[in-house]
């Protein structure tokens, strides 16, 4: 019997296991999904933790509710992955060979790698919301804050969903404005990038939203350390910024096992092919999800969206035919703006995010680029539509490949 072995249970792995189950024969092929945690966490809603609209209870569940019958299911660390051999050894002393192997180990903070960062103030008045600790400890700061200074930064690119550190001080500007403070917290924008966001047009809309928000944009602001004793934070080229409270997204790195397995870059994400999630080095070797290195928004719509391109590439690979390379890099994204309103982008490797609707032409319901109430209530549904339709890999009324109907160059 041939075995097909997928790592990481998130998001990612979960709709592989869904989506391949049903369909390999199991007379043929045993699966074999594992996982070193037993909780799904809805990382989408860290965000909305720290303003009091979430609670930890509405963003985890176990993860054995999301996997399909018929399947193996271990929990254990990952010791190392051996592509030379075909196998995998985990840290509770069981070896695991494969014939077919999906990595969606996916990625993760890396606060120590900030100089720093660590040394004074964590956890007191620096905080990160993309850890379900992080997202719960600022709330309670949040609770009791009088104001000041609130710094948003990010370290250094990549990092998990670009959008969420925008969505953070969008929701501070509502938040504060709804305690009756806004008046007394003065909120910047700090992040690595040239503008508010990675593709021109949708960058230059988001800094006029920053700007009408009265959100100070400080760009091209290279992270090299935390000074915690004077509230700074310092700039490889020397250039500070103090703050009060600093909320800050920590260097983002792929999964450990890849670093000591040597199978990544140096931040420990996979060379994968961009057009056919297979890895640019071993051929029974698939990735997908926040584990590759192709060049798109680590987010759970990419995610889905890869998968759908990815179980057609593994039938193809078991049956000997030619993959398709037909992964354009898609990523959709709704971005919550506070007051019951938000924004929609939808693009993909070489179409940026455009204005128009989506995901039908000239109706929508949902408007790009475009601030809306629909387009909050597409956010707050979306947390339904995870837990009940997308782990389980079911169909969504949203093609894998971008559509340009709708938008308007």
């Amino acid at each position: 019997m041939k075995k097909l072995v997928i790592l990481g249970a998130g998001t990612a792995g979960t709709i592989m296991v869904n989506k391949l189950a049903p369909v390999l024969d199991p007379r043929e092929w045993h699966i074999t999904l594992v996982d070193q945690d037993e909780i799904h966490y809805y990382q989408p809603g860290f965000l909305f933790i720290p303003f009091g609209i979430y609670t930890k209870h509405d963003v985890i569940k176990p993860k054995r509710d999301f996997f399909p019958p018929g399947i193996e299911v271990m929990i254990s660390a990952i010791e190392r992955i051996e592509p030379e051999r075909n196998r995998v050894k985990l840290e509770n002393g069981k070896v695991v060979n494969y014939d077919i192997l999906i990595v969606a180990t996916g990625s993760h903070i890396h606060p120590e790698e900030t100089e720093g960062l660590l040394d004074g103030g964590w956890r007191e008045n620096i905080f990160d919301f993309y850890t379900v600790d992080g997202a719960l400890a600022l709330a309670q700061h949040l609770k009791y804050w009088e104001g000041g200074k609130l710094v948003m930064n990010i370290v250094e690119m990549p990092i998990k969903c670009p959008v969420a550190p925008l969505e953070f001080v969008f929701l501070a500007d509502w938040w504060f404005t709804e305690q009756g403070i806004r008046d007394r917290v003065e909120i910047e924008y700090v992040t690595p990038l040239p503008g508010a966001f990675t593709k021109p047009i949708a960058s230059k809309y988001l800094g006029h939203f920053l700007e009408k928000k009265n959100i100070r944009l400080v760009a091209e602001f290279n992270t090299g350390r935390v000074d915690s004793t004077r509230n700074k934070l310092i700039s490889w080229d020397g250039r500070e910024v103090d703050y009060d409270l600093l909320v800050i997204v920590p260097t983002v790195m792929g999964a450990e096992v890849i670093g000591r397995s040597g199978m990544g870059d140096d931040l420990h994400f996979i060379p994968t092919d961009p057009y056919t999630l297979q890895s640019k080095q071993w051929e029974n070797i698939f990735v997908i999800g926040d584990a590759t290195d192709v060049p798109t928004s680590k987010a759970g719509s990419v995610a889905h969206f890869e998968s759908e391109i990815l179980w057609e590439n593994i039938l193809r690979f078991i049956e000997g035919r030619p993959l398709l390379p037909d992964f354009d890099g898609h990523a959709n994204c709704f971005i919550e703006s506070g007051f019951g309103k938000g924004l929609l982008i939808d693009f993909n490797y070489t179409v940026e995010p455009l204005p128009g609707k989506f995901p039908l032409p000239g109706v929508g319901p949902y408007s790009l680029l475009e601030e809306t109430r629909m387009n909050h209530w597409g956010k707050m549904m979306f947390r339904w539509i995870y837990w009940n339709l997308l782990l389980k890999g079911r169909e969504l009324p949203i093609e894998a490949q971008m559509n340009m109907a709708g938008k308007r160059r």
